[in-house]
């Protein structure tokens, strides 16, 4: 047996650089710790899965074990020694400060944060009967490290953006984000890296985000219209109080306390949070994907949660806390479920339509095909003339009509003032002159 399981429970609220790593629903109704036989001894650490029994993980394990799907840690880089992780297939750093393979520890306090998080998702024993196993032991893993805090040169926005463009373009069927931040909204920088994963037929499986870290509400990356966010709950399906939030985008629920990891130097500890709630979904869609291999990232997500089981504690379908209910990977891998067209979870293009762009209106096709017209000929240049010389134009159009205007001006005076001399000529003949008659009394 490799490691005894560590006394000391790891915080759910692992502080990264202000993402909190998350962790999933507990299980329904605790199945009893199988007896050892009298002539093989049970390994303690398989003992202690009972997420394997109590959420159909083993029985889903009769049609698959995940076998052809390959799933992206996207978290603080996978441990390079631990046999557990003989699954991991390839890597690459996004924080500047892991070696480029994606397999060194980033951080100095949440180093084994994504050892822990790909051993639930997909740890491959020590041994046939000893060791711990993920929820897909037979998928591929792919260790990308990112970096959180001031101790980072490249901003975390684009490590992530980077990183999940990295895991579409080197095979990802499933990406796992074990972090969340406190806030709702998101950089528009992930808008196209989400797309892409989408438009690529990957399914993104998101931590809803622990209560110990003072956050009450999911944030982004869990709110974003399409991923598959995972709410936390207790041994007994009752939602985490320490480790899990709640919000109308939590799409399922899965166990999040007395949970294990295989640490980057192998030793197994105890920790708790939705940040090992989600690599236990995403391990989950791993067995969907490998037992349907016909379906689309949206029917993968629609199979999980229209198979989950009735939370006790919900209050409605879909509900703030549990989502759609307990997961249930025996029943998401076999049961019968109808066809759909759409995620189930949102459409992250209608978002960004309505929310980051106004609606344009597409501009108008042309109904006719343009016309060459040939270019006009140039303009002969006017003889340069000195402006005290008459031309012709002026002659005609100036000099000869303001003479006959002023000509005609002076005849109708000259006759106005003759006939007004006849006038008076006339009145003086015919009016007798005081003067006279007076110098000649009658």
């Amino acid at each position: 047996m490799r490691a005894a399981v560590a006394a000391a429970i790891v915080a759910a609220t692992i502080a990264l650089a202000g993402a909190a790593a998350t962790s999933a629903p507990a299980t329904p109704t605790p199945t009893p710790t199988p007896t050892p036989s009298p002539t093989a001894p049970v390994d303690p650490i398989r003992a202690a899965q009972y997420w394997l029994d109590d959420y159909g993980i083993r029985t889903a394990w009769e049609t698959t074990r995940g076998e052809g799907v390959r799933i992206a840690i996207i978290d603080t880089g996978v441990g390079r020694g631990p046999v557990e992780f003989s699954g991991v297939v390839g890597g690459a750093d996004f924080s500047g400060l892991g070696a480029s393979d994606g397999r060194s520890s980033v951080g100095a306090v949440d180093a084994d944060h994504g050892s822990w998080v790909a051993s639930l998702a997909g740890a491959r024993g020590t041994g046939a009967e000893t060791g711990m196993l993920g929820v897909a032991p037979d998928a591929e893993l792919l260790s990308l490290s990112i970096g959180f805090g001031s101790s980072v040169s490249v901003p975390f926005v684009e490590q992530v953006a980077d990183a999940i463009r990295w895991a579409v373009d080197n095979g990802a069927d499933v990406i796992n984000l074990s972090f969340t931040t406190n806030t709702l909204t998101w950089d528009p920088l992930w808008d196209d890296a989400f797309l892409y994963a989408f438009d690529n037929d990957v399914v993104v499986v998101v931590a809803a985000g622990n209560r110990g870290n003072g956050t009450e509400e999911v944030g982004a990356p869990a709110t974003i219209p399409g991923v598959l966010t995972v709410a936390g709950v207790d041994r007994s399906g009752q939602v985490s109080q320490g480790a899990s939030t709640q919000g109308i985008t939590v799409g399922i629920s899965a166990p999040s306390e007395q949970l294990l990891g295989v640490s980057a130097d192998g030793r197994v500890v105890q920790w708790e949070g939705t940040g090992g709630a989600a690599p236990i979904v995403a391990g989950i869609v791993a067995l969907v994907r490998a037992a349907h291999p016909e379906l689309d990232a949206n029917n993968v997500i629609n199979r999980i949660v229209s198979t989950a089981r009735p939370a006790a504690g919900a209050t409605a379908v879909p509900d703030n806390l549990y989502g759609f209910g307990l997961v249930d990977a025996a029943a998401a891998v076999s049961a019968p479920v109808d066809a759909v067209d759409a995620n189930p979870m949102g459409d992250l293009a209608e978002w960004i339509r309505l929310y980051r762009r106004a609606e344009q209106t597409p501009e108008p096709e042309p109904t006719v095909a343009p016309v060459d017209v040939p270019a006009l000929p140039q303009a002969e240049s006017a003889p340069r003339v000195s402006p005290l010389v008459p031309s012709t134009d002026t002659l005609r159009y100036g000099t000869l009509p303001l003479a006959a205007g002023t000509l005609a001006a002076i005849l109708v005076a000259l006759g106005v003032t003759a006939a007004a001399r006849r006038i008076l000529s006339t009145r003086a003949m015919r009016t007798p002159n005081p003067r006279t008659e007076e110098s000649f009394p009658p």
